[in-house]
């Protein structure tokens, strides 16, 4: 496998240099930034924040807040818009789940987000590894709202089932782009699978749980296709939606072809909450779990997750 970022399949003279003014990263200035960075460290955990050199590392760190990557930070994938490596993943960490759990603890977090990296080389690409983390976080932190972005899990239902299981209270998948970018953009993942994961996350729960995904923009969609990918994700039972800028991470990685104005991205909101999603983030540097609090799911779907979750345990 390549480790250093997948091979260009894009005219790299469609990408665009000089990045526009409104597309700002606000360097560290609180304490709390280096008192995140410091916990993490000495908890040996992970962090999408920094493997996928996510731009609002500083201002959610200065937070005290962090989206944790589990089962390692190196990809079976090589997606041409991810700065995560790819690499042989090494094996699972079993004490992770309960590392992960004691900095949420620490961290004092009302919700967390736990990502991962797709893990083809395990027959359930990390789906258990994603239900011993929910359960050990639920049990030493109680009433922590819960949310998982995960991998497609090659669409194998029983590693899907691992993960929901667990009963999160949000299920995140990223759509990342259109359907015609998907296999330029998108390592092995398939446009209508992404789609059909959601949809089966959401039945497998008994449609108690929330739906999430995302898309990057400035890839070279157009306009009818964005808003076909709202529909098809409202087809398929996701109410909560993430649109922000696609930015190159390296010279390796797909270029940029075109930076999206705020403006634009305020007009693309209304038309998703006009399509009838109940939650949309929309902006330049707006990312699956940017400001993902400020989202929380009804009481009463909460109380539902909660009374599941203490069944099963």
């Amino acid at each position: 496998m390549n480790c250093h970022g997948p091979k260009m399949k894009m005219d790299p003279a469609l990408h665009t240099e000089r990045k526009p003014d409104w597309i700002k990263v606000r360097l560290p200035n609180d304490p709390k930034f280096w008192s995140t960075k410091s916990m993490i460290t000495d908890l040996n955990l992970v962090t999408v924040c920094e493997e996928a050199q996510c731009p609002n590392r500083w201002e959610c760190w200065g937070q005290g807040t962090a989206t944790f990557m589990i089962a390692g930070e190196k990809c079976t994938r090589a997606c041409g818009f991810c700065a995560v490596k790819t690499a042989r993943p090494d094996a699972l960490e079993l004490d992770e789940p309960a590392r992960v759990a004691e900095a949420t603890k620490r961290l004092d977090l009302k919700h967390v987000v736990i990502t991962a990296v797709a893990r083809d080389d395990l027959r359930d690409g990390g789906g258990e590894h994603f239900k011993n983390v929910i359960n050990k976080v639920r049990e030493v932190n109680p009433g922590i709202i819960i949310e998982v972005l995960t991998p497609d899990f090659n669409d194998k239902d029983f590693a899907l089932e691992l993960c929901m299981s667990a009963r999160p209270h949000i299920f995140n998948h990223n759509l990342e782009t259109v359907e015609r970018l998907t296999p330029i953009v998108r390592s092995r993942a398939k446009y209508q699978r992404s789609l059909t994961v959601l949809k089966k996350a959401k039945a497998m729960a008994g449609g108690k749980v929330v739906t999430k995904s995302g898309l990057m923009l400035g890839l070279g969609e157009k306009e009818e296709e964005l808003y076909q990918a709202m529909d098809d994700l409202l087809a398929h039972d996701v109410t909560v939606l993430t649109l922000g800028q696609y930015l190159r991470p390296t010279p390796r990685h797909l270029p940029v072809v075109e930076y999206i104005t705020p403006e634009k991205f305020d007009e693309y909101k209304q038309v998703a909450l006009d399509k009838g999603f109940r939650h949309v983030a929309s902006g330049p540097l707006v990312r699956s779990s940017y400001h993902a609090a400020d989202f929380r799911p009804e009481l009463d779907l909460i109380e539902d997750i909660e009374k599941e979750a203490a069944v099963q345990a």
